[in-house]
């Protein structure tokens, strides 16, 4: 059974809980990662999720999200969902946002509350997603992407829309978009081995 790694407000683990049973009403805060991919090309991977996910059904996000194991270190984390979710392999994989939280309501009550920091990575594939996680997929151009979610003007998920905003403060070259300090990371998050 997956299990995600509660947090206190400070960022460390106050334990764990079942993947299955931690999304309702009163979501206790758990650490989580977002990942926006790009390819040789610049494109950007948006994803649909699938109409079966539990939390924002059928709804246009960033290319992958996930919960690190307990003990998993962040990276490999992210590499195994981009496997699962999308068939996927990437390299160059970056923390550019490690503190990004957020909280978000669905319209059933359901409440997100994550510590999600989010990853830049690369790939040279093409996607195979698993249709349980995701429904489509589809290659953007960046640039156009931001300014119709900055504009109001696409619907994404919530943690989308305010990632994207914090990602526009690093700068329009996602190329140039700086590492940032593993530091800023929450506490909870395993080690580099």
């Amino acid at each position: 059974m997956e299990q995600v790694v509660l947090l206190d407000e400070s960022g460390r683990s106050t334990g764990t809980q079942a993947k299955a049973s931690v999304h309702h009403a009163d979501t206790p805060l758990h650490l989580a990662f977002s990942c926006y991919l790009f390819d040789e090309d610049g494109r950007f991977l948006l994803t649909r999720r699938a109409e079966s996910k539990r939390t924002w059904p059928g709804v246009w996000t960033n290319s992958c999200c996930g919960h690190p194991a307990p003990g998993e270190e962040l990276a490999p984390a992210v590499r195994r969902r981009l496997g699962q979710e999308l068939g996927l392999d990437a390299t160059a994989f970056t923390v550019v946002l490690p503190a990004f939280r957020y909280q978000a309501r669905m319209a059933d009550g359901t409440l997100e509350n994550e510590m999600c920091p989010v990853f830049r990575a690369y790939t040279t594939g093409s996607p195979a997603p698993d249709p349980a996680e995701v429904a489509e997929t589809s290659w953007v151009d960046w640039a156009d992407f931001r300014d119709q979610v900055l504009a109001g003007e696409r619907d994404v998920s919530p943690w989308c829309a305010m990632q994207v905003a914090e990602l526009d403060r690093l700068g329009p070259d996602v190329a140039r978009w700086p590492e940032a300090d593993a530091a800023l990371l929450p506490p909870a998050i395993a080690p580099a081995r």
